[in-house]
């Protein structure tokens, strides 16, 4: 006897049709589950003998075949547990046939037959919900299953025998209520911030532009304080990117996933590993640079990286997706991210101070910003520096701008740059749902170009600047965004002098200390628009 029960496979975000296949025939008793599955798939057999026994079914005493097909394809996962324990009961006749055909299901088992939720649900529903079939699924995953569509398709179940008596219609299992959005948490607010006019414009600017940022300055001047407050002035998250966050940590096993508005901030330790920040592992999982896709991905003491870690992210920053290679399987995860990154300008943090510095500055400085590579650093289009904010301009300083008046100009700003960009790029318009907003910071070749055109004066300052920072390629790129971002939050349609000066100055010079101008007085002069350093003329 052979019964069959569809289930899925987890490639990257996306769920793979799986088809569990059970075959009972006369022979020597014994129980394979064959079909390339790992070491979660093959002790499934375990769990579902124990939880049948549970029910009061036994396993005949013949040979039992679970092919998992395609055969080919990586199996990884104790999802596998529901879809073989329902095929078995089928082919013992415990079901009645045909009870689960246009049904997918997934989910673990306890050895007392209570189901637990699993990874990739949502997928899961999704694909259920594209190929017109009812998704099972375990009741502690019923509103992630819901969320991809129609929840009176999804059956949930707490465990194998409400299951059982549902599809036999001994019992009903209760209807998955609405899916509910709750309230997320209020984001901190830049009124907290006192002072600090250049590090507040820059953050402006990289928020309207989707920039990336580093930051560089001593113990105390706020650069974790200001990166946390970058999300609160960050556009809501749409929803085609919503969708992708949401199943990215649905994947991830991430517990109760719910679309979000407010877009992620992550935050990993600097003793994470290159798996934990770009995915991998022994089970390919989405890394941090994933978990952060549509936000922002913050890498504070980014010296104290691992190099190769810090390498490794290079890549996935570049193209927006990190792919994960083994021998084995080959998977992409989207990975969009806002890189922020903050340092001390040496290991104790004071070199700028004559009074704090340690006895080997300014050597520590350089020693210190070595270990980042020149690759990495050119991947940040702004480089700014802080100096503490003397106690005394504390006090004297009331609250600063709060995030709303600035989220506002942001929201303008990125507007203004998609209508433009995405005429430029040439991209066919798409219903606002099932697109996302085009930022300066993707733009690139014959697009940029067109947006980015600079007057004789600009091109005669872009070029003798270029020669004298050494900017490569990709910096003047970098370069050109920057202005662009500049002159959509000024309202004006082209590049100026004024505004390619200002994006030269957040641009990092050249050599292995060139971030000590923090030597000097603090920045905190000249109000909000202040420049961090003197561009060439």
């Amino acid at each position: 006897m052979t019964a069959r029960v569809d289930t899925i496979a987890l490639t990257g975000i996306r769920a793979v049709p799986v088809e569990v296949q059970v075959a009972i025939s006369a022979g020597l008793p014994a129980f394979a589950v064959v079909g390339l599955g790992d070491k979660a798939v093959t002790e499934a057999r375990e769990r579902v003998r124990a939880a049948l026994g549970r029910l009061g079914l036994t396993l005949p005493a013949k040979r039992i075949l679970v092919n998992l097909a395609p055969a080919g394809l990586a199996k990884e996962g104790s999802h596998y547990d529901l879809p073989i324990a329902l095929a078995l009961m089928l082919g013992i006749g415990a079901l009645p046939s045909g009870v689960l055909d246009g049904h997918l299901a997934l989910g673990e088992l306890a050895l007392d037959g209570t189901l637990a939720a699993v990874a990739g649900v949502l997928p899961a529903a999704v694909l259920a919900a594209e190929t017109g079939r009812r998704i099972i699924c375990p009741a502690a995953s019923a509103d992630e299953a819901a969320w991809a569509g129609d929840r009176h398709a999804v059956i949930a179940a707490p465990d194998l025998l409400g299951l059982l008596g549902h599809l036999t219609g001994r019992s009903t299992l209760p209807t998955t209520p609405e899916p509910r959005l709750d309230g997320e948490p209020p984001l901190p607010d830049m009124a907290d911030i006192r002072g600090q006019p250049v590090a507040r414009r820059a953050l402006e600017i990289a928020a309207a532009g989707r920039h990336n940022l580093l930051m560089i300055g001593p113990p105390g001047a706020g650069k974790s304080m200001l990166a946390r407050r970058l999300p609160g002035l960050l556009p809501p998250l749409a929803p085609a990117e919503s969708l992708d966050l949401c199943l990215i940590e649905s994947v991830a096993g991430r517990g109760q996933v719910r679309p979000r508005i407010n877009r992620p901030f992550r935050d990993p330790h600097h003793s994470a590993s290159a798996a934990a920040l770009v995915g991998g592992g022994n089970r390919a999982r989405p890394g941090e640079i994933s978990l952060a896709h549509g936000g922002v991905l913050f890498l504070d003491e980014l010296p104290e990286f691992a190099r190769p870690t810090l390498e490794a992210l290079r890549q996935p920053v570049e193209s927006g997706e990190a792919v994960v290679s083994r021998a084995a399987m080959h998977v992409s995860y989207p990975a969009r991210v806002q890189l922020l990154a903050a340092m001390n300008p040496c290991r104790c943090g004071h070199v700028a101070d004559p009074m704090l510095a340690c006895n080997r500055a300014p050597r520590c400085a350089a020693d210190y910003q070595n270990r980042l590579s020149g690759p990495l650093l050119d991947r940040f289009d702004m480089t700014i520096e802080l100096a503490p904010t003397p106690p005394a301009a504390i006090l004297a300083h009331g609250p600063g701008e709060a995030s709303a008046p600035i989220r506002a100009r942001v929201l303008a700003a990125r507007a203004r740059a998609d209508a433009r960009n995405r005429g430029f790029a040439g991209l066919d318009e798409a219903p606002a749902h099932l697109r996302r907003p085009m930022t300066n910071a993707e733009l690139e070749g014959t697009a940029l170009d067109r947006a980015a055109a600079l007057d004789g004066p600009a091109r005669e300052l872009m070029l003798r600047a270029s020669e004298r920072l050494r900017l490569s390629a990709r910096g003047v790129t970098r370069v050109l965004r920057v202005a662009l971002t500049i002159a959509d939050l000024a309202g004006r349609e082209r590049i100026g002098r004024a505004q390619l000066s200002e994006a030269l100055a957040y641009r990092r010079p050249p050599g292995p200390a060139a971030g000590l101008r923090a030597a000097g007085p603090p920045h905190d002069r000249g109000g909000p628009h202040a420049r961090p350093s003197h561009p060439p003329q």
